[in-house]
């Protein structure tokens, strides 16, 4: 029965299945492979920036759009990594978060009623993103069984009101590094109709095969595309809550202004100590960064084919996303996902929370491997001999 005491728009999604399930793996001492944030430690030169900082009284608000180091720190990054050419005074908005920029960018560029396309499966975010600004989210499937961009789709869910693609790559959940010819298509779809690309691009330095192109790059995309990307998981900072969009000036001048109501601005002392790593970190630092996650995934991936999980083999990101049909034993995902946390001490995410329609996702769960490897390991482990027990 609705809440009479809460909004029509609140009730239309409900918490993250992600948190819930970080709560259901403490509650049974699983090994936490639901959430994604890091078990080991951010680089000490980034946590002594931050000492550092708040020490030399960097602890008040902020510009509210970014402090200017940091935002001429991201401007130069994006034309190191990308020969991307990026205005630092008018193109840039730091937020607490990508999950804050994706909601800020979502209220600034849609009006109720406006469709905004998102490929199916899609981060959680996504859904109530678009509800809290009144757009209406229109899911499109990814083409089975390699999950890619099926560009007539999209193009036969496009009405006069749709309005933005959004995009994810590297992807969450999927591990995939979605190709140049799949990049394209997206491009020309945007440019054919008109359309706004939004793309999240958070994990743009964690990738195993190839190498992650940002949407902006690409001929005519530029000035319709806003790139939503920050410091959580290319440093290991998931709570620092430090995020960015790049956009042509127009576009972030309305984020900027939704930004300013909805959080005032991000942490001070952390964006500079961000900026001091963007500043120090060179190449060598993102190279380390994908071998580490390579390893890491290596180590969690054999141990989930041989505990009986049918899984493809992720591109970018650090998730894998895991087909249970061999060993739900009738259970649907989110119960089994709850049986894994008790049972076998791990606790993966309910695929179901990744799709429109539950019932797309119920043979899913995805597992996180931003973790030590003995962590991963150790997970593993469990799973083996939750596998020969036949539990």
């Amino acid at each position: 029965m609705p809440n009479p005491r809460s909004s029509r728009r609140a009730a239309r999604f409900s918490e993250s299945v992600i948190r819930e399930m970080t709560r259901v793996a403490r509650e049974h001492g699983a090994v936490n492979l639901a959430q994604g944030f890091p078990d080991f430690p951010a680089p000490a030169f980034l946590k002594d920036a931050a000492c550092a900082a708040i020490q030399d009284d960097q602890n008040q608000y902020a510009i509210t759009w970014g402090t200017p180091r940091l935002r001429h720190a991201v401007a130069r990054r994006y034309a190191e990594a990308y020969g991307m050419t990026v205005d630092a005074e008018r193109e840039i908005v730091v937020t607490c978060g990508a999950t804050e920029a994706m909601a800020a960018v979502f209220l600034a560029l849609f009006d109720p009623g406006d469709e905004v396309l998102i490929p199916e499966p899609f981060y959680e975010n996504y859904g109530p993103d678009a509800v809290l600004a009144g757009a209406v989210p229109v899911y499109v499937p990814l083409e089975e069984p390699d999950l890619q961009f099926d560009a007539d789709a999209f193009a036969h869910r496009i009405s006069p009101r749709t309005r933005a693609v959004v995009l994810n790559t590297p992807n969450n959940p999927t591990g995939r590094v979605f190709t140049g010819a799949e990049l394209e298509a997206v491009a020309r779809l945007c440019r054919t109709h008109g359309l706004l690309a939004v793309t999240d691009e958070i994990y743009e330095y964690i990738t195993y095969e190839g190498r992650h192109v940002p949407l902006a790059t690409l001929d005519g995309m530029r000035e319709r595309t806003v790139t939503v990307s920050g410091a959580s998981k290319t440093f290991a900072v998931t709570g620092w809550r430090v995020g960015t969009i790049v956009a042509p000036p127009d576009i972030t001048d309305a984020i900027r202004k939704v930004h300013d109501f909805l959080t005032v601005g991000a942490p001070a002392p952390l964006q500079d100590a961000v900026a001091a790593a963007m500043e120090s970190f060179g190449e060598a630092y993102y190279r380390s960064l994908r071998d580490e996650y390579g390893a890491r995934r290596d180590a969690l991936l054999p141990g989930l084919r041989k505990a009986g999980f049918h899984c493809r083999t992720p591109e970018g990101a650090y998730y894998v996303l895991a087909d249970i049909s061999g060993l739900a034993e009738g259970d649907d995902d989110v119960t089994f996902s709850r049986r894994l946390a008790r049972d076998a001490g791990v606790a993966p995410v309910p695929g179901s929370s990744f799709f429109s329609r539950p019932d797309l996702g119920r043979h899913l769960v995805r597992f996180a491997f931003c973790k030590r490897i003995e962590t991963l390991e150790h997970a593993v482990d469990r799973l083996e001999r939750f596998s020969r027990s036949g539990s």
